[in-house]
């Protein structure tokens, strides 16, 4: 396990300006929707082991417990050691922490992506139990740059190349990177000032992965002038157009789509009159937002998706049915996406749904919440007049006794009542905080 010491490395002490723009980037990163219950994650490495005692001096100067977490991806022989070194950290500075250990791996798909999302996965499932509400992550302006380099050797459009984001809510958590205008060398002089250690992991320099050689590539591009702050500066631009569209697609929103249970409906005529970029941005939106998925689908299929619209057309993408028409198309959820997902009464289902029970309290007991389904469909006498198509409450959420149908709280059937929880929030605000 290499440790780099107060000694390590070359650089001179940051001083006092520096270390004073490294607290306020803290601090101004926690100030909007100020947590109560902060935790930061801590690797073992120097962005972390920084971001960990800058967290601790906040948090005590706010008088707020905070708490610290490790995950042990299970990769290596090492990271039990790393993350025991975290432990004695923490316990030093007396803040509460935790190892989560991943052993999802089966060696299939891109491993760093994989590591990624469980990681997220592990800590927002930890955060629940823990009672945090918001995660600190040691990301820097060094990330941000090898960020870009990598997205835009993936032909990355404007979302993609305006980087990680400062903040993000998602899995109930706020995801907070205090530090994306600090460099990597500022943090290992603060560090050493501190005299306080760090683990280098050896797989930072392994060129196996492209963050690895997006960092060599920088490296090889500064005599051009193309360092990490210009490179910073083109991303702050993008981020800027972003936001112009995201406004632009907000917009258009408002003038062609109504939201009717958990389906979106769009008046075609008034979707075709803006430019082809805002309603790739809406619909892609629009799939995400009604699968409760992280991400949108890109690419050919969401350009044949979008001709499907234009021509007012059926057509299925990323869990979500298009229902076509000449003047009325509805985007719902798909039948078969969500085939097989069950929860009890009060549940959140489907990521998006919550179904309460409003009969008799005995009743309740032994009631099975999932998709109402062909086999439910074919227990209704009769659609409501005024209720969504039989295609769309087919996947919205019913009540069952074993197979017996007992309440379809959207076609109006029986003691229940359904409200949409998303953790988005409403499709339209959604538009400006993804």
């Amino acid at each position: 396990m290499p440790i780099t010491d107060m000694n390590g490395g070359d650089a001179e002490d940051t001083g006092a300006d520096s270390r004073a723009f490294i607290r306020h980037q803290i601090a101004a990163a926690l100030s909007f929707d100020r947590p109560t219950r902060p935790a930061v994650a801590v690797s073992g490495g120097g962005d972390s082991m920084a971001l960990l005692r800058l967290m601790a001096e906040w948090a005590e100067g706010e008088k707020l417990p905070l708490q610290a977490v490790t995950v042990d991806h299970g990769l290596r022989a090492e990271a039990a050691e790393e993350a025991r070194f975290v432990a004695d950290t923490c316990a030093d500075l007396k803040i509460k922490h935790t190892t989560l250990t991943w052993t999802g791996w089966d060696g299939r798909g891109n491993l760093q992506d994989a590591a990624r999302r469980a990681r997220y996965a592990l800590m927002a499932e930890w955060a629940k139990g823990a009672g945090v509400d918001t995660i600190a992550i040691a990301h820097t302006a060094d990330d941000q740059a090898e960020t870009f380099f990598m997205r835009l050797a993936r032909s990355s459009g404007i979302d993609g190349l305006t980087g990680m984001q400062r903040r993000r809510e998602a899995d109930g958590v706020t995801w907070v990177r205090p530090l994306l205008m600090v460099e990597r060398a500022e943090l290992r002089d603060y560090l050493r000032a501190l005299r306080q250690v760090w683990i280098d992991d050896p797989s930072n320099e392994d060129e196996r992965f492209d963050r690895v050689k997006a960092r060599k590539a920088l490296k090889a591009l500064e005599p051009l002038g193309l360092d990490l702050h210009v490179v910073g500066r083109v991303m702050d631009h993008l981020g800027q157009v972003r936001t112009a569209l995201d406004y632009a697609t907000h917009d258009h929103a408002l003038e062609c789509v109504t939201v009717e249970g958990g389906d979106l409906c769009i008046n075609r005529r008034r979707f075709v009159e803006a430019a082809p970029e805002v309603n790739r941005r809406l619909i892609a939106h629009a799939l995400r937002w009604i699968a409760s998925a992280d991400y949108g689908p890109r690419g050919m299929k969401l350009q044949e998706f979008l001709s499907a619209i234009s021509r007012g057309r059926d057509a299925t993408l990323h869990g979500v049915r298009l229902i076509g028409g000449k003047e009325t198309l509805r985007l719902t959820r798909e039948t078969a996406a969500v085939a097989g997902k069950t929860a009890t009464p009060d549940v959140v289902w489907d990521g998006r749904w919550r179904v309460e029970w409003t009969g008799e309290p005995t009743e309740k007991k032994g009631l099975i919440l999932r998709a109402l389904g062909s086999d439910g469909l074919a227990q209704i006498a009769e659609k409501a007049p005024d209720g969504p198509p039989r295609e769309s409450l087919a996947s919205s959420p019913a009540l069952f006794a074993g197979e017996t149908l007992v309440a379809a709280p959207l076609a109006k059937v029986g003691s229940a009542t359904a409200r949409l929880i998303h953790p988005d929030g409403h499709f339209f605000t959604s538009l400006l905080s993804h």
